[in-house]
């Protein structure tokens, strides 16, 4: 066998340790189903076992879900066309079959689980008759597969319901959610938890003292699912009469996973597990079916995955892991960098012109450690992480600093002067790093004498919340400087995109598009609730309008402005400048004042403000929900098309996962990118001539795209997704 090591104690113990050779984590692949197989058989028909336990030989974890590449090849066939759901069908229910065939076997066959455990590994765990887990802070069981479009398909949307009831269990399932040991033994999903690095010898105790407990509840005559199923339990079709509704709210129609899982669920639990399992696979070959979960899985997964393991690193650049960082500006996102840079464990100091600004930029980060006191955090965790952290005002105090990231004033003239005083303490030798959301960063560079060693570090705000960091690259930003800000991110575990430089970069510009076509429909006299409602609908976190509140309605007319002061003549204007200077101009900033496109009312629930009408009287003739959200989302992909024309986007793989991580992007497209490729590249030429014919220039194809759609091109080529680890 090549993936697990098959022994034998003298007691009859069978002992499974898997482990996948060249893999970090324990993933399924098709030697490991083979050598599943090989091993049930044995442990079925050799009368000296008396029982057997599955663990795992690698430190990393027990297992994780399918290897991708061996999934990327089940939705491939000869002709490079996508199977039938009925093919795919076929693949994907012989893990079911396994799993059913294990816990049939006529032997007690124990799970002991050290570290991870998700996916298709926990869907294994599930088929055991017993679970063992080790108790650590850092274990996470769970199935998660709903998070990047699929649901699980091993057999867990039968087991867990019969195991912790329906209710429970689509609450985890339908958000991905993880359990912790202890919480997994409260609701019976392990039945033991144990000492760390003891789970193997408990469960090996366990199978020896009971060599009869071979059948699972479900096969037992009489069983019934915890608080109940079937169209005749009232608290069964409450549930799932709720479930569907709230399911399709939360997901606005958009997702497939969630629906076949509801399915899956529905009409398999009250079937015999082997009827459940086909159910289950039926639904499951549906879903992997359409394209949806394969964008998915490649840019929230495989993506994601190789862009945090330093992808666009460059290789020949030795490890640069940062020891002390130089934070430069003690607000919001300073002092949110400098939390979780302490984290980290970096040495942190934390300037800023102002004592007092520095002071609370430290107290902001006491408070975010504070509020994970208990969930990981303990005081004296908290003590040692804040005790990184000086607040000074003196340059003086940088000195040693191998890092340098600044997060001032968004004004070109005093971001020089602080770069300058920083320089003469550190040297230009220093790697210096900017926040700027906006300022092209070449031209921030001249401010330090050796601009390959300057660079741009954009966080998204919160930052102890948000994922994604954009690296910018100015004109003459070297590789010392690239594989120092990807080190950086890495130790901070954010996620990375790689872009170059551009007014706006790429996340800020193509996500202020979205904003712009909001607010160029309010003044077309479209009703506001129907934009906001069309956003919402084609998948985005929330409405145009909305979101341009919370970001300020004030900082977007600040940002126009510089940019036509900088550009004079090249500056293209929008309609939306007009719309939002209105705005500005009526008092209405945003949010933070209070007023914006809503209104804030103390004590309130905010609301689309009455005065809009005013401001822009309804058109009499409003256009479909449909338009409103096609409008809103070409106008983003032409944006990204853009700059993936104009060498602002290096990658296909970093335009989808800046827009998903960074703005929100429908995340059930896999981004912009695979969207484009999805519905055809053709398709997307004819859409923006018709709009731009309707709207404007602001929707015109690019010549990239037209080339694309005459030779049929696609932005990624065709193949297999890569392995899971």
């Amino acid at each position: 066998m090549n993936t697990i090591n098959f022994t034998t104690d003298a007691d009859g113990i069978a002992t499974l340790t898997i482990d996948v050779p060249g893999q970090s984590m324990n993933v399924i692949g098709p030697d490991f189903l083979a050598d599943l197989d090989a091993a049930i058989t044995r442990i079925a028909s050799e009368d000296g076992i008396k029982g057997a336990v599955i663990a795992s030989g690698k430190d990393s974890g027990f297992m994780a879900g399918m290897d991708l590449k061996y999934f990327g090849s089940m939705l491939s066939s000869g002709s490079g066309d996508r199977p039938a759901p009925a093919d795919i069908f076929d693949k994907v229910f012989t893990l079911n079959q396994l799993f059913r065939r294990l816990e049939t076997c006529g032997k007690p066959v124990a799970c002991a689980i050290e570290g991870t455990c998700v996916g298709g590994g926990f869907e294994l765990a599930l088929a055991c008759h017993r679970r063992f887990v080790g108790d650590s802070s850092k274990t996470q069981l769970g199935l998660p597969e709903i998070l990047i479009g699929l649901f699980p398909g091993g057999g867990g949307s039968q087991r867990l319901p019969r195991i912790m009831g329906v209710q429970a269990s689509l609450m985890y399932m339908l958000q991905g959610k993880m359990f912790r040991p202890a919480d997994a033994a409260m609701m019976k999903v392990v039945d033991q938890v144990v000492p760390q690095g003891t789970a193997l010898d408990a469960a090996r105790e366990w199978v020896k003292a009971n060599p009869s407990a071979h059948t699972q509840p479900w096969d037992i005559k009489g069983f019934k699912v915890p608080g109940g199923a079937g169209g005749f339990n009232p608290a069964f079709v409450q549930t799932m009469a709720g479930a569907l509704p709230m399911t399709l709210k939360q997901t606005q129609r958009n997702m497939n996973a969630p629906i076949a899982l509801l399915s899956a669920v529905y009409e398999g639990i009250t079937l015999p597990m082997d009827r459940a399992i086909r159910i289950e696979s039926k639904y499951f070959a549906k879903v992997a079916a359409d394209p949806q979960a394969s964008n998915m899985i490649r840019t929230l997964f495989v993506n994601k995955q190789a862009a945090e393991r330093g992808a666009r690193r460059p290789r020949d650049e030795a490890k640069a892991p940062t020891k002390k960082l130089a934070m430069l500006g003690a607000g919001m996102m300073g002092a949110g960098i400098a939390t979780v840079a302490a984290q980290a464990g970096m040495e942190v100091v934390l300037f800023d012109r102002d004592q007092a600004y520095a002071e609370k930029g430290k107290a902001h980060v006491e408070a975010v450690l504070k509020k994970r006191l208990g969930r990981g955090m303990t005081p004296e965790k908290l003590e040692a992480t804040l005790a990184r952290v000086t607040p000074t005002t003196d340059y003086a105090d940088l000195a040693g600093a191998d890092f340098v990231i600044e997060a001032v004033f968004e004004d070109v003239g005093i971001k020089a002067e602080v770069t300058k005083k920083v320089e003469e303490v550190l040297g230009a030798d220093t790697i210096f790093g900017s926040n700027t959301s906006t300022l092209p960063i070449t031209k921030l560079a001249n401010a330090w004498s050796k601009p390959e060693n300057f660079i741009g570090v954009h966080f998204f705000s919160p930052v102890e919340k948000m994922p994604l960091v954009e690296i910018i690259l100015g004109e003459k930003t070297g590789p010392a400087a690239i594989a120092k800000a990807l080190d950086f991110v890495a130790q901070i575990k954010k996620t990375p995109i790689v872009v170059h430089d551009s007014r706006g970069f790429y996340t800020s510009r193509s996500f202020g598009t979205y904003v712009q076509e909001g607010a160029e429909l309010v003044g077309e006299g479209v009703n506001p609730a129907l934009i906001e409602n069309a956003g919402k609908q084609l998948g985005m976190p929330t409405g145009p309008l909305a979101v341009s509140d919370e970001v300020s309605i004030e900082l977007g007319v600040k940002i126009m402005t510089a940019a036509k002061k900088e550009l004079g003549d090249a500056y293209v204007p929008q309609g939306s400048d007009d719309i939002m200077v209105r705005m500005t101009d009526a008092g209405r900033l945003g949010r933070k004042n209070g007023k914006g496109w809503y209104d804030y009312p103390e004590g309130a629930k905010k609301h689309l403000s009455p005065i809009l009408a005013e401001m822009f009287p309804r058109a009499a003739e409003q256009p479909d929900v449909e338009a409103v959200k096609e409008r809103l989302l070409y106008r983003q992909l032409i944006e990204c098309a853009r700059c993936f024309e104009e060498g602002v986007l290096e990658t296909p793989e970093d335009g989808d996962i800046g827009a998903i991580f960074g703005w929100g992007f429908a995340p059930y497209t896999g981004g912009p990118f695979s969207h484009m490729d999805t519905v055809g590249i053709t398709h997307v030429v004819a859409t923006l001539d018709r709009l731009a014919a309707a709207h404007g220039p602001r929707f015109a194809p690019t010549q990239q795209l037209r080339d694309m759609a005459a030779s049929g091109a696609t932005f990624y080529k065709p193949a297999s997704m890569k392995a899971a680890a």
